[in-house]
């Protein structure tokens, strides 16, 4: 059910809206797993490696709409934070079409061009033909995909991160039983393992319409409702967009890897494959706590409350460094034996290989726990350049290291080039963040000035920096030297 942000230590409200998240991304993870275990033992190597092969490419127009429909619930998380049902129910209606037309998009251009496109990336000839099979059941399925992740996103946007995982949870039972009969008893290979995740993607999609009619009238839409204006499209697009162009550009650094990686023959695919499958486990556990911050930052914004905006991103901070740490050391001592649950027995340079890129991934975690925080507030605060940027410099990094790295030394530069992507971005990030701080903590209002003020309304960022405007029952001259001061000390 919906629940405020706004009250409560900070730390335990970030905790206690990310451990839901956590758990559904470990679910997510585990159907995954699932994947990638009955591929590679039912269907041999190079089918996990053809598997393997097409996850850069999803990544590029999937991850693009994961981003634009997690933007568009910022404004819903703002709505609800400020009490706006009305504003709510618009937010609403407005990624709905929005995320509709993007559905249709993707769903009619992406399958044309998945195999000339995988042809591009120097896919192998002997791994293209289940490549394309794959990605093109993918995207055609990708409306059930983006509604999903919108509709959790919304559930979310309103405080309630435990309904989703609920969902999620039984589309994930759903997707390992059809993995398991489509690619064994009935034999169709590949291309089962991708209709499975389609049919349960569709199948959590009616189950969030459901929880929605039944349970939350609040986002029962009207009629005036759907009378969308340009302001409603602009407003959601320029914070869906630039997340959606961010997870693009990390996913053109992760296609440049995928190039690399394919002029290194199918051994090292099949193991940096089954090492991202580890890696993402632990990496669930950190984009969780991110995604906690940006509807917490996004709600208290909306509250009016830029001293819980400061302390909750100091006290998830230190959660997420922590676990970083606690997930890398784990990740490095018990990495070999999480590979051979893929691989099994023999295809000793896989494993190798693979323990290598946890090895160093591990001793990264810590930056990049901060990356997900720092990046989560500034993404809840409305802000969109930073962000951005950071993913520009997370791709620079990540194609630098894959090609130039990965050319001089084959494998080990390749898998360099995430840590070193999570630490470029943090240079920016951190001072970014700390700017952002300090406007925060103009936005409150002085002890005397507060006895004067009936509220404070956020207007929104305004290059960069956060504007407030004191609506006061006293003179106007009170008024203009508080909003003054406010502004001008940058």
């Amino acid at each position: 059910m919906a629940t405020s942000l706004t009250t409560g230590r900070p730390w335990r409200v970030i905790l206690s809206f990310s451990v839901p998240l956590l758990i559904g991304n470990v679910v997510q993870q585990l159907y995954q797993f699932a994947d990638a275990i009955v591929v590679g033992r039912h269907l041999g190597v190079d089918s996990l490696a053809a598997v393997g092969a097409t996850g850069s490419l999803l990544f590029l127009l999937l991850g693009f709409a994961w981003g634009l429909t997690s933007g568009f619930a910022i404004p819903i998380a703002q709505a609800f934070g400020a009490g706006d049902e009305t504003a709510v129910r618009r937010s609403v209606a407005t990624g709905v079409l929005l995320t509709g037309i993007t559905s249709v998009v993707l769903t009619i251009i992406a399958p044309l061009i998945s195999e000339s496109t995988l042809v591009l990336l120097q896919t192998p000839e002997e791994l293209l033909a289940e490549a394309t099979v794959f990605t093109q059941i993918s995207f055609i399925g990708a409306g059930a995909t983006m509604f999903f992740n919108f509709l959790s996103a919304i559930i979310r946007a309103i405080g309630d991160s435990r309904t989703p995982l609920v969902f999620l949870t039984v589309s994930c039972a759903l997707n390992v039983g059809l993995v398991v009969l489509m690619v064994g008893p009935l034999g169709w290979g590949v291309a089962g393992a991708a209709l499975a995740t389609v049919v349960a993607q569709a199948v959590s999609v009616l189950l969030c319409l459901e929880f929605v009619r039944r349970r939350l009238p609040m986002l029962h839409l009207r009629r005036d409702d759907w009378r969308v204006t340009r302001a409603d499209v602009a407003e959601h697009l320029r914070l869906g967009l630039p997340m959606g162009f961010q997870a693009s550009i990390i996913a053109i650094g992760t296609l440049a890897v995928q190039v690399a990686l394919n002029t290194l023959g199918t051994d090292a695919i099949a193991a940096y494959t089954t090492a991202a499958r580890v890696d993402s486990l632990a990496v669930a556990f950190l984009s969780s706590i991110g995604l906690a911050m940006s509807m917490y930052a996004a709600q208290n914004l909306g509250g009016r409350r830029p001293d819980r905006i400061r302390r909750g991103v100091i006290e998830a901070t230190w959660i997420a460094v922590g676990t970083g740490v606690l997930l890398g050391v784990l990740l490095i001592a018990f990495g070999v034996p999480m590979v051979r649950l893929f691989i099994g027995d023999g295809s000793d340079d896989v494993v190798e290989l693979a323990h290598f890129m946890l090895i160093v991934n591990g001793c990264g975690y810590w930056a990049l726990g901060l990356l997900f925080v720092l990046r989560g507030a500034l993404q809840g605060l409305g802000h969109t350049l930073v962000p951005t940027v950071t993913g520009v410099i997370e791709l620079v990094m990540r194609v630098g290291a894959a090609v130039v790295l990965g050319a001089m030394i084959g494998f080990s530069g390749v898998a360099l080039s995430n840590p070193l992507a999570w630490l470029g971005a943090i240079v920016l990030l951190v001072p970014a963040y700390i700017r952002a701080h300090h406007d925060l903590g103009r936005m409150a209002v002085d002890p005397v000035e507060a006895t004067e003020t009936s509220a404070i309304a956020i207007v929104g960022p305004v290059d960069g920096s956060m504007v407030v405007d004191a609506v006061l029952t006293q003179p106007t001259r009170t008024i203009r030297r508080s909003r003054l001061r406010l502004l001008n000390r940058r």
